[in-house]
């Protein structure tokens, strides 16, 4: 898969920040927190390239994956406002040691970018890490989502291994998502989730993701 971002670069006093961000918007993409948990709703570009921007997360420890989506207008099935607030995403290592109280200054900082396209390897790829799903739910298992929330942005903030393995449920509704709903009038949802019985959220909710092919002009 071949993934065209922008690379930004954002100094705070002696600590420079490198910020990758998709080169195209996300136009049908919205992140809504509803408190107790939180929906993604997606169209087949956006889940496709999120999946990728998840794998490149999984692999760019020193980098912040920017996705800016909480100016998007939500789906036309979606409640009206005030049920709940958008959010942009910031996909990060756990290792950075990043503070959110610091993204809106780097946030204000970032210039144009330079543009770039890397390749991503496919699913099964040998290069992969191999993961154990058994450890996930082992108390000292340190491969676990945390979501801390600052200036509007929800932070992503994990390990490689659970970000290369989760990358494939934005890949699934890309997939799938398309040719489900035309099939299933009666029932024209497909979904996915990051859910608390996978034993990857730490201090996390729930993402419910879902596939939209209507959206408000």
């Amino acid at each position: 898969m071949k993934l065209p971002i922008t690379i930004h670069q954002a100094r705070l006093g002696s600590t420079e920040f490198r910020v990758i961000r998709p080169a195209r918007p996300l136009v049908h993409a919205v992140l809504i927190d509803h408190d107790r948990h939180l929906d993604a709703y997606l169209d087949q570009d956006a889940a496709q390239r999120i999946g990728g921007l998840w794998t490149l997360a999984a692999s760019s420890p020193r980098s912040l994956v920017h996705l800016p989506m909480r100016a998007n207008r939500s789906p036309s099935h979606e409640p009206p406002e005030g049920s709940g607030r958008q959010l942009d995403l910031v996909l990060l290592h756990h290792s950075l040691q990043f503070a959110p109280s610091r993204w809106k200054e780097v946030r204000r900082r970032l210039g144009p970018g330079r543009p770039q396209t890397v390749t991503l390897p496919g699913p099964g790829h040998p290069g992969k890490a191999v993961i154990d799903h058994e450890a996930r739910h082992y108390r000292e298992n340190r491969d676990l989502f945390h979501q801390p929330l600052h200036a509007e942005t929800l932070f992503m903030t994990g390990s490689a291994k659970v970000f290369g393995d989760t990358a494939r449920h934005f890949l699934d509704v890309a997939r799938n998502g398309p040719g489900h709903v035309p099939v299933h009038p009666n029932y024209p949802h497909y979904c996915t989730e990051l859910h608390s019985n996978a034993g990857i959220l730490g201090d996390a909710r729930e993402i419910h993701i879902e596939y939209c092919d209507q959206w408000d002009s």
